[in-house]
C-alpha cells in the first residue's frame, strides 16, 4: 500500500481506508506493508495509525518549495515531478510484492510505472481532473470544463498569462491521469467519480477501471455501539463529524439552523480544521458545542448514542465513510443529494434512513421534523454489505485481473 497521507498523528478518511484495508488483508493471510512519507516515519508509526504491519519510508514532501501561490498560477511541471518521485519510490520496493496499491493525490503516478507491474490505484476524490481535488470554488460546486478557468483557484483575478499557464498545467494533469488509467487498473470509490472524470476527459479509456464503494470495519463498529449502550441514546442529540473546512458545509448548516433548534436539541461538532475557531466563536453556546478531534472509538460511541447524524457537505462527496458508518449503526442520516452520496442509499438498514435533501434549508427542516419524533433504535444485523471483509473478495479479484 502506498499513500502520501500516511503516517501521521491524525489520520483522515483516506488514511483510515488504507489502514482498514491493509489490516483486513493481513487477517486474511496476506503480507502487507505501507509505503509512506519518509519525513513522518518513526519507530512507532505503525502503532500510531493502528496498522498491524510495517510502515516503510518512501518519499519526502516536507519542502515542496514551488511557490505557486506567490506566482499565482499552477506549475505544469510540479505534479508530474512529485508523481515521478512517488513512482521511483514504488519501483525501489515493487520487486518484493505481487501488487502495488496506491491511494494518493497524484493520479498520473501510474504513467511512470511499467505496464508489467501489477499496479492498482484507488481514486478517493475528484483529484483525477481537479488539481485542488475538490471541484469546489467560491463556495459552490465547480462545473467549469475549460482548464484555463482553473486559474481562479490559485489567483483571485488571473490575467491572460496566468490563465494560459494554469490551463497548460491542468490539461497536462488530466492528460497524464487518463494515460495512467488506460495503462493500469483503477478503482473509483463511486460511479459519480468515474462519470465526473469522463465529463472532463470525454475520450478517456476507463476500460480497466472498476467502481468499488468505500467500506468500514463493521464488527468493530457493532462492538463499540453495543458498548455505548442502546438505552443511552439521547433524544435531540445531533452529531456532525468531519474536517471543519470550506466545502464541508459546517458554517452553512450552523447559519441555517439558527432559531430552528427545539429546546431539547443539542448539536455536537467533532473535528478540527481551519474554520473551527471562527465558527466556534460565532455559534458555540448551550445548544452547539465544538469538541475538536476525538479518537475514533469515542466518535463511534457518540454516533451510537445520537438521535441522528448530519453530513452537511455542500461539495460533492465521493463516497462518505461517515455516512456508511451512520447507516451501519442504524442511525437516521441527513445529507445533501450531491456527488456519490445518493449511491449509498443502497446500504440503508431501513427505508428512509438516508434522507437526501436538495437544499440546506430543506435539510434543516427535515432535521427538526426528525427531532420531533422518538429516536430510532433498530437491532444491528450480524453483517453489513459494506464491511471490509464483504468487499475484500472484489478487491482481490481486481488484484488478480
Amino acid at each position: 500500500m502506498v499513500s502520501e497521507d500516511l503516517p501521521g498523528t491524525q489520520v483522515g478518511g483516506l488514511g483510515k481506508h488504507v489502514v482498514t484495508l491493509s489490516n483486513a488483508l493481513l487477517e486474511a493471510g496476506h503480507a502487507v506493508d505501507i509505503l509512506g512519507r519518509s519525513d513522518r516515519v518513526h519507530p512507532g508509526s505503525a502503532e500510531e495509525i493502528g496498522f498491524r504491519g510495517q510502515v516503510l519510508p518512501g518519499f519526502d514532501f516536507s519542502r515542496p518549495g514551488w511557490k505557486e501561490s506567490q506566482l499565482g498560477f499552477f506549475n505544469p511541471v510540479k505534479r508530474p515531478w512529485f508523481a515521478r518521485s512517488i513512482a521511483r519510490a514504488m519501483l525501489r520496493q515493487a520487486g518484493r510484492y505481487d501488487v502495488v496499491h496506491y491511494h494518493g493525490h497524484l493520479p498520473m503516478a501510474g504513467r511512470y510505472l511499467p505496464e508489467s507491474l501489477n499496479f492498482v490505484q484507488t481514486r478517493h476524490d475528484q483529484g483525477s481532473e481537479c488539481v485542488i481535488h475538490l471541484r469546489f470554488k467560491e463556495d459552490h460546486v465547480c462545473t467549469a470544463l475549460d482548464a484555463r478557468d482553473c486559474a481562479a483557484c490559485i489567483h483571485p483575478t488571473p490575467n491572460t498569462l496566468r490563465r494560459s499557464v494554469s490551463g497548460m498545467a491542468v490539461r497536462r494533469y488530466r492528460r497524464e491521469s487518463a494515460h495512467a488509467f488506460a495503462r493500469h487498473k483503477t478503482i473509483f470509490v463511486s460511479d459519480f467519480l468515474r462519470r465526473a472524470f469522463l465529463r472532463a476527459v470525454p475520450d478517456a479509456d476507463l476500460s480497466r477501471a472498476r467502481v468499488i464503494h468505500n467500506f468500514i470495519r463493521y464488527p468493530y463498529l457493532r462492538e463499540r455501539a453495543a458498548g455505548a449502550g442502546a438505552g443511552e441514546v439521547r433524544a435531540g442529540e445531533v452529531l456532525l463529524v468531519g474536517r471543519i473546512d470550506a466545502g464541508k458545509g459546517f458554517g452553512e448548516f450552523l447559519a441555517q439552523v439558527q432559531g430552528w433548534l427545539p429546546p431539547h436539541a443539542r448539536i455536537s461538532v467533532v473535528g478540527d480544521g481551519p474554520l473551527r475557531a471562527r465558527l466556534e466563536q460565532r455559534y458555540a453556546g448551550p445548544q452547539v458545542r465544538f469538541l475538536g478531534w476525538l479518537p475514533y472509538d469515542e466518535v463511534i460511541r457518540m454516533s451510537a448514542r445520537s438521535h441522528l447524524l448530519v453530513i452537511p457537505s455542500v461539495l460533492e462527496e465521493a463516497c462518505g465513510t461517515t455516512i456508511l458508518e451512520a447507516l451501519a449503526l442504524g442511525k437516521p442520516c441527513l445529507a445533501l443529494a450531491r456527488g456519490g452520496t445518493p449511491e449509498l442509499a443502497a446500504y440503508q438498514l431501513y427505508a428512509g434512513q438516508l434522507q437526501l435533501c436538495e437544499t440546506m434549508p430543506r435539510l434543516v427542516e427535515r432535521m427538526v421534523e426528525q427531532l420531533g419524533r422518538p429516536p430510532v433504535t433498530v437491532p444491528l444485523p450480524d453483517t453489513f454489505p459494506m464491511d471490509v471483509f464483504q468487499t475484500l473478495p472484489r478487491i482481490l479479484d481486481f488484484y488478480n485481473a
